[in-house]
C-alpha cells in the first residue's frame, strides 16, 4: 500500500506539471462554468417553477452541473498515454498497478477544487449566499467533489472501452443528458410528469438538491443520504472496472 501511494503521488505531480505546459488549458476549464453561470443567470435564467430567488436556485446547480462537465481532459488523457506508448516505459518501473489513473484522476479533482472556488466567489458577487454555516458548506462541497469523482471514473473507464482520443468527444456527448436532464437549472414540478419523474431520478439531481439544502438556510440535511448513495454506487461499479481494464490494457 505505501508503494501504490507513493506510485499515485508521482503519477499526480507528473499531470500537475502539464498545468504549467498547457495553461491555457487549466483556464478554460475555470472559465467556462463562469460563462455558464453569467450567461443562465443573467441571458437564459428564468428559473421555472422555482420560487424565491433564481440565483440562490442556480448557483447551486451550477456548482453541481459543472462537477458532470469537463471530463474530456483526463478522459483524453489516459487515452494518449497508452496509444503514445506512455505506458510501456512504466510498465519497466516497479509501479502499482492503476497509480496513473489515480495521479490523473487526483490532478483532476485538485482542479475541480480550483473551479469550485472560483464559481462560489461568482456567485457571491452576483448576490449569492451560503446561508447555512461553515460546516453545512464544507458538507455540500464535498458532495460536490464525490459526485465529481464518481463521474470521472465513469469516464475513465468508458475513454478506457473508447481507445483513442478521437472517440472520446463522441462518449463526452452522454454527459450532457446527464447535466441538463436534472434540476440544475429548472424545477422538476414545471416539467411534463413523466420528465419530472426522469430527472427527479438524476444522480445529479439528487446532489443538486443536496447542495441547496446544505446550502439554505437552516443547512438542511434531509437529502444527503441519497447525494451520498449514487455516487458510491457509481464508484463501486466503474472504479474497479477501470483499474482492471487499464491493467488489461497496458500489458
Amino acid at each position: 500500500m505505501p508503494y501504490a501511494l507513493t506510485d499515485s503521488w508521482t503519477m499526480t505531480r507528473r499531470e500537475l506539471a502539464r498545468w504549467g505546459r498547457q495553461p491555457v488549458q487549466v483556464a478554460v476549464g475555470l472559465v467556462f462554468p463562469v460563462m455558464l453561470l453569467l450567461m443562465f443567470g443573467y441571458l437564459i435564467g428564468g428559473g421555472r417553477g422555482v420560487s424565491g430567488a433564481y440565483i440562490d436556485y442556480l448557483v447551486p446547480g451550477m456548482l453541481a452541473l459543472t462537477m458532470a462537465f469537463g471530463l474530456e481532459g483526463t478522459m483524453i488523457a489516459v487515452t494518449q498515454d497508452l496509444n503514445k506508448g506512455v505506458i510501456d516505459r512504466f510498465r519497466s518501473m516497479p509501479m502499482a498497478d492503476g497509480a496513473v489513473l489515480v495521479g490523473r484522476s487526483a490532478a483532476d479533482m485538485l482542479q475541480s477544487v480550483l473551479v469550485l472556488a472560483v464559481l462560489a466567489a461568482v456567485g457571491h458577487a452576483l448576490g449569492w449566499r451560503a446561508q447555512g454555516g461553515a460546516a453545512a458548506f464544507l458538507g455540500a462541497m464535498g458532495l460536490l467533489l464525490l459526485f465529481r469523482f464518481a463521474m470521472l471514473w465513469a469516464g475513465i473507464h468508458l475513454a478506457l472501452v473508447a481507445g483513442r482520443p478521437e472517440m472520446v468527444t463522441a462518449v463526452q456527448i452522454l454527459v450532457w443528458p446527464v447535466g441538463f436532464l436534472s434540476n440544475a437549472l429548472a424545477a422538476p414540478e414545471s416539467m411534463p410528469g413523466w420528465l419530472g419523474t426522469a430527472v427527479q431520478w438524476n444522480p445529479m439531481s439528487r446532489t443538486a438538491t443536496a447542495v441547496r439544502d446544505l446550502l439554505g438556510p437552516g443547512g438542511e440535511t434531509a437529502h444527503v443520504w441519497p447525494a451520498v448513495l449514487w455516487p458510491l454506487a457509481l464508484l463501486a461499479v466503474f472504479f474497479p472496472l477501470a483499474v482492471r481494464r487499464f491493467a488489461r490494457l497496458s500489458r
